[in-house]
């Protein structure tokens, strides 16, 4: 059966603290919606200081997922490693682990905008260095045993559920990004549908002697709505799905690769494109999907419109999927 996704990142532009609130709670009550249905993964991810209110703390919204579900898995895709104390997110993602029964995936990626890195004040030109650290502080921090970290001896409390540790990739869509996955013996999250990367980070793996594996998006791995009446759901909300699409736009540089990347400037260019996709259920089901990426809340979409895209979703489209 193919996988299916809830994504959250509950951006919603000008939103006041109580909207927030109520679309934060909403989320949670989808997630659990979604879990009593059958759904695979919510994935959510980390941006800081944007205007419209990215989420910028991932662990916190998994922690209260968990809470409110059983067996859905939370994927954090991705971390910004570097921004991150390591001692304390190995911590967290050890707390998070025992929390959900081993239900956590975190993806670290390094991030691509210098500006998240000012606002911690992290010097974004040490970011690989960075990023070594903190993976290989969380690989020892989860054994349990004392370790030498930054010049004397440290050792993390509690160990995780998870032998040998919590599923941890490496994400990115650089050569570096690879080799560091293959160095450490962890699995490989390029950021698109890198075939190249994915062959470059395997070679690396036989250099290095460890092991690992590649989990990659597909060629084709659009963020869904499903509606009844597409043009209409493009007419009355298509501008929401093009807000996510412009910000992330102007976040991409050109060596920057992404499974969400358009040019669109215009709804109609957007829907043409085919990145986001309205699509009737039965549309969905022909659409013969591996990955079928369900974006309820896209860029601040209203609530109301979510919750029918969602029971639509569960309702119709999962149960007609093949087994």
């Amino acid at each position: 059966m193919p996988v299916s996704v809830v994504r959250f990142n509950l951006v919603e532009p000008g939103a006041s603290p109580a909207a927030l609130g109520a679309r934060y709670r909403a989320a949670l009550d989808m997630a659990a919606y979604a879990d009593e249905h059958g759904v695979t993964t919510v994935q959510t991810e980390e941006h800081h200081g944007v205007d419209n209110n990215w989420l910028p703390s991932p662990f916190a919204f998994a922690g209260a997922v968990f809470g409110a579900t059983r067996t859905i898995a939370v994927t954090v895709s991705a971390v910004i490693g570097p921004l991150h104390d390591p001692l304390r997110l190995a911590e967290d993602i050890a707390v998070l682990d025992l929390l959900s029964g081993g239900r956590l995936v975190t993806v670290a990626g390094i991030g691509y905008r210098p500006e998240e890195y000012a606002l911690f004040d992290v010097d974004w030109k040490r970011r690989g260095r960075l990023q070594d650290e903190l993976l290989e502080t969380l690989l020892k921090a989860w054994t349990g045993e004392e370790f030498e970290y930054r010049g004397r001896t440290v050792r993390v409390t509690p160990r995780p559920l998870t032998d040998p540790h919590p599923l941890l990739l490496v994400g990115g869509s650089s050569k570096a990004a690879a080799r560091r996955a293959a160095r450490l013996g962890l699995p490989f999250f390029p950021s698109a549908h890198l075939p190249e990367l994915e062959a470059y980070y395997k070679e690396r793996l036989t250099e290095y002697g460890t092991e690992g594996w590649t989990m990659m998006p597909t060629a084709e791995t659009p963020l869904l709505h499903i509606a009844e009446d597409p043009d209409r759901a493009w007419a009355d909300y298509g501008e929401h799905f093009l807000h996510e699409a412009r910000t992330y736009a102007s976040w991409q540089s050109g060596d920057i690769h992404s499974a969400v990347r358009s040019a669109a400037t215009t709804v109609a260019e957007l829907r043409e494109e085919g990145v986001y996709r309205i699509l009737t259920p039965d549309e969905c089901v022909a659409a013969g999907l591996d990955n079928l990426v369900l974006h309820p809340l896209a860029g601040g979409m209203p609530v109301a419109e979510g919750w029918r895209s969602l029971r639509l979703f569960a309702e119709t489209v999962l149960p007609a999927l093949p087994a």
